[in-house]
Formats: C-alpha cells, structure tokens, sequence
C-alpha cells in the first residue's frame, strides 16, 4: 500500500480516512447531479470505487477502466453487446470503443489525472459525446490545504532527506487545476454549467482527527469555497450552427400564413 510513508496509488489511497471523506462527498454530489440527465448511453471512466452512475436512470451504463499492457483491446461491436450485459469495459481512455456522437452522459472521476494524455482523452470524450451531452468531472484541487501538502511532500521527495514526511495524496498522476480544466473544456466547445469544490478538512491521516474538523465543510464552502481539497465540474457540449428543425419549420408556415392573409386583404380594398 505504502512505500517510504508515501501513497503509490489512487486505490489504496481510498481506503485511507481521508479517502473515504473523499468518497462520501463526490457520491453525493454527483448522484445530485446526474439524477435529472436523461438520455440512453452513459460512460463513467475509471474509479469502481464510486458509483457514479447509480442515481441516473439511463438503459445503458458503463464502466470504464483503463486497459493494462496486457488486456486486449475493445471493438465497438463487443462494447454494444456489453451495454446490453451491464459489464465494464476494458479499454483506453484517449482510444474509447464507441461512435462519435453515441454518448448522452459521461462522468471521470479523477480519471483526466491518471490519463497518459488528459488533453487527448477529454477531446476523446469530446467525440463519443451528443450535442447537449453533458461531462461530469471530479480532481484534486492543487490550490488548496491538501495540494500545499502534497507539494510539500514532493520538495521533500526531491531534496532526498530522508525523514520526509510523505505525500498525502495518491502518487500518481498529475493534478490539474480548476481554471486550467476551464480553458481546455471551452476550447473543446464545451459550455461549463456549474462547478463546486468540497472536502475543506486539513490533510490529516487520522480518522479521528478528521471528525474533529467536520466544522470546517460549512466554513469553508461559505467563506473560500475555492480552496477546497477536491473540486466537481459539469459542462454541456455545444455544437455550434446546430438549429431546431421543428421550430424552424412552425416558424416558416407562420410566415406563409401571414402573407397569405395580407394578399387577401388587397385583393378585397380593390
């Protein structure tokens, strides 16, 4: 699990206290803010931990996780017969077996920070997404108590002295900031509709010691709801020049009616 005090991965870190403070706060939000997505096919990439999808009500849910050296990969025919198994899938997630445009949901728990090319795998999520699909995005937050702490942690690791005092956070991956997340979603069309940041406790170890700062969650999300430990971001993809056939049309034989009545009234002065 650990190594020189350090967490090696995002697993083991989450049977930590403080992993599992982590969990609780992003089932909650999340279940808040998929409940009321509807659609067909949703996609949650990486973290089984978390059950991400377990609140919207979707025919065809995935789970997704990050395929290994030695896993083969996925087509798109076995991950429809998937969809119908409610089985996760193995596969890359800057390379997702699925059709542009197939996806109404998509939820990446912390998985943008894990990927091998987080910019190339949110372009990938870009593509399997609907017009109007939303993406539900979850990451530690480096401005804040718990990123101070891991920095600190890393300074340490690379001075070598060796009583470090260890990362609190999991080791892998690299952490990506909030406003940073922002520009990459709107760059990709994305319209960001809300975003929060939870889990204002310091980076204690101790289960005990974190209970005694549960105070600091109302605080905090009151008086610096930017530095939160963690951060929860939900964004619409917009396709641009996209126009409602059905209200063009009511418009056009409105504006067919009207000229028809006017050529009758002229008709009628003469």
């Amino acid at each position: 699990m650990t190594k020189g005090g350090a967490i090696i991965g995002l697993a083991d870190w989450l049977e930590t206290p403080a992993g599992s403070y982590l969990l609780r706060w992003e089932q909650q939000q999340i279940e808040a803010v998929v409940a009321d997505v509807f659609g067909f096919h949703a996609l949650q990439l990486g973290m089984p931990q978390l059950d991400g999808l377990a609140a919207n009500r979707m025919p065809h849910r995935w789970l997704a996780h990050e395929r290994g050296p030695n896993d083969l990969p996925v087509d798109k025919g076995e991950a429809a017969e998937s969809a119908e198994r409610r089985t996760s899938l193995v596969c890359d997630f800057d390379a997702l077996p699925f059709d542009s445009q197939s996806l109404d949901l998509v939820v990446l728990p912390h998985a943008l920070e894990l990927a091998r090319d987080p910019h190339l795998a949110l372009s990938e999520v870009e593509r399997v997404l609907m017009p109007e699909g939303k993406v539900v995005i979850t990451g530690f937050n480096p401005s804040s108590l718990w990123g101070l702490r891991q920095g600190a942690g890393h300074a340490v690791q690379r001075l070598g002295w060796r009583r470090e005092p260890g990362l609190f956070l999991p080791k892998a991956g690299e952490f990506i900031a909030y406003r940073r997340l922002r520009d990459w979603l709107r760059l990709l069309s994305f319209e960001v509709e809300a975003g929060r940041f939870g889990c204002y406790r310091p980076p204690l170890r101790s289960a005990q010691w974190l209970a005694r700062f549960e105070w600091m969650d109302a605080v905090g999300d009151r008086w610096w709801p930017v530095l939160g430990g963690v951060y929860l971001l939900v964004a619409v993809k917009r396709v641009r020049g996209m126009r409602l056939v059905g209200l063009a049309r009511a418009d056009t034989s409105r504006s067919k009616a009207a000229r028809a009545v006017a050529v009758q009234r002229h008709q009628d002065s003469i």
